[in-house]
């Protein structure tokens, strides 16, 4: 028979999870309708993860403003020859 997880009461119940500086206030909830509600609105969620998040399917768009390019790979001294 599978053990029982019991409850670690170390921990606060009400413990806020540890967030990036840009999301801090953000909160999460599903409604009993299956509804996702949040604190922010959708467009400064996007923002936040089009500026902070690679997408190997965007990579090569020039037109989303605000997001980190990634770092182009140095070539070695066999694949320049």
């Amino acid at each position: 028979m599978a053990k029982k997880k019991q409850n670690d009461s170390s921990k606060p119940v009400n413990e806020k999870p540890r967030v990036h500086k840009d999301l801090e206030g953000f909160d999460i909830k599903i409604n009993s309708f299956g509804e996702i509600t949040t604190s922010f609105d959708m467009d400064r969620i996007n923002a936040f993860l089009n500026k902070n998040v690679d997408d190997k399917k965007l990579r090569d768009r020039d037109d989303i403003t605000g997001r980190k390019l990634p770092k182009a790979k140095k070539k070695s001294e066999d694949e320049e020859e």
